[in-house]
């Protein structure tokens, strides 16, 4: 079977036939349909994140298809990090990595909630805890996770407005149901929000974006983080956070235990079903573009989530 196979950190993904093993205890057998495609991904491929792992190996840490014949969802347990992951058409993978795909939920909608999905359900329900009284700002409301914040949140009754540096995104942030979409960067981000006066802040962005966030969050505020792609380091006043009693709070889908990241998706896929979390779907590539999808990744070229075709 083909796969996407790492090599050496910071080369190219080489798509190539694999011989695959048998499934031990504990472990099926999951014919595969499509794959995410995420940023912690490209952190693997560079050594960032699961540098131990063994080379070479699969990579994709999510992905749906099928296994006995029903649809499956397949992320966790360490896939694409320290083992190999889904971005081939057959994987063996733990058991508890796998979770049922409901009624309703196509495998392309299912193959996007492994990570984007569940995130973006426990930050808006389980972190932040949203209600109809909030005001949401989602930075990075393009992205994979962002989008589903923003529909997952104007499903809870706020008001959502979202943020971008691309004129380009603004239409399909607003189709996901942001009442208003500001154009800028960190620079410029205090006069676009001071309006809002946000409530709650989603932030997978990081850098110089969290000081102007503090500066116009209401009291009693709640920041949740869950990336840092425009950058790790941050440097913010303080005194804002403890004065106006501001909750800064972080998401690590990496240290969920496994019921809780099955309940998490159980949830996240029945809020597909139900029309409250809406995926956004980019494209879908061939697996052989697996490296491309990576570079659209790095450029910041892509609106919702890219799919790999694994069939």
């Amino acid at each position: 079977m083909r796969a996407a196979r790492l090599h050496e950190h910071g080369e190219p993904l080489v798509v190539e036939p694999v011989e695959l093993a048998a499934p031990g205890p504990d472990e099926v057998r999951v014919e595969l349909e499509f794959g995410g495609v995420n940023p912690i991904d490209t952190y693997t491929a560079q050594g960032r994140v699961g540098a131990d792992g063994p080379l070479p190996r699969t990579l994709g840490g999510e992905a749906a298809g099928t296994a006995g014949g029903r649809a499956v969802l397949v992320s966790g347990g360490g896939l694409g990090a320290v083992r190999d992951g889904v971005w081939a058409q057959v994987a063996v993978v733990p058991v508890h990595a796998v979770t049922a795909i409901p009624a309703g939920v196509s495998t392309q909608h299912a193959g996007a909630m492994g990570i984007a999905g569940l995130t973006a359900l426990k930050v808006v329900r389980d972190l932040a805890r949203v209600t109809g009284e909030d005001r949401v700002l989602v930075l990075g409301a393009s992205g994979g996770v962002g989008s589903m914040i923003v529909s997952l949140a104007r499903a809870a009754g706020a008001i959502v407005w979202g943020q971008t540096r691309s004129e380009q995104k603004v239409a399909g942030i607003t189709e996901q149901g942001a009442g208003r979409v500001v154009v800028g960067g960190a620079d410029t981000l205090l006069e676009l929000i001071d309006e809002l006066k946000p409530t709650v802040v989603f932030d997978g962005l990081g850098d110089g974006f969290v000081a102007p966030v503090l500066e116009a969050i209401a009291p009693l505020g709640r920041i949740v983080s869950f990336g840092t792609s425009a950058g790790p380091q941050v440097t913010c006043n303080m005194q804002l956070l403890y004065r106006k009693m501001v909750s800064l709070l972080g998401y690590g889908g990496m240290n969920l235990a496994p019921q809780e990241r099955d309940a998490g998706l159980r949830a996240a896929m029945e809020a597909v079903a139900d029309g409250s979390l809406r995926v956004r779907i980019d494209e879908i590539l061939p697996l052989e573009q697996v490296n491309d999808a990576f570079a659209r990744l790095r450029d910041h070229r892509v609106q919702g989530k890219l799919l790999l075709d694994l069939r």
